[in-house]
């Protein structure tokens, strides 16, 4: 089982909870082709809406992958993949209140690796994000 890091606008990430699905980087298929069944998938939202100039930075959903099914969707023009996710009900949780205690922002310049839109998490930082996030 693996932790993977979705970066992705909050309401985005809301529309996906609602929807029981995973779409990361536009609706790219080789992301979602990465991940397996049981694998965890945390989003991270750096804005509210893409194109907002101000920052979000939360960790806002955490789910289960469901199956090894991924799909491709038909909205009109937009036919992004998608898998199936069993999300958890958590609350979100600012960035700010993780961050000395995560992997993943020890390093100098480690907001760079966002910018690939999915990243590996370790198992460290999955607990420590699902246990801050529970209500």
């Amino acid at each position: 089982m693996n932790g993977w890091l979705g970066v992705v606008a909050a309401d985005h990430v809301r529309r996906g909870v609602e929807l029981g699905i995973a779409q990361i980087g536009h609706g790219k298929r080789a992301p979602l082709a990465r991940m397996r069944a049981g694998d965890t998938l945390i989003y991270y939202s750096p804005v509210e809406q893409m194109g907002d100039a101000a920052p979000l930075r939360e960790f806002t959903a955490f789910g289960v992958i469901a199956d090894d099914d991924i799909w491709q969707a038909d909205e009109g023009t937009f036919k992004p993949f998608r898998r199936r996710v069993n999300y958890l009900p958590l609350r979100p949780v600012p960035l700010a209140a993780l961050r000395d205690r995560l992997h993943l922002t020890a390093g100098p310049n480690w907001g760079y690796q966002l910018r690939l839109g999915l990243v590996p998490l370790d198992g460290h930082d999955v607990e420590i994000i699902r246990q801050s996030m529970q209500p």
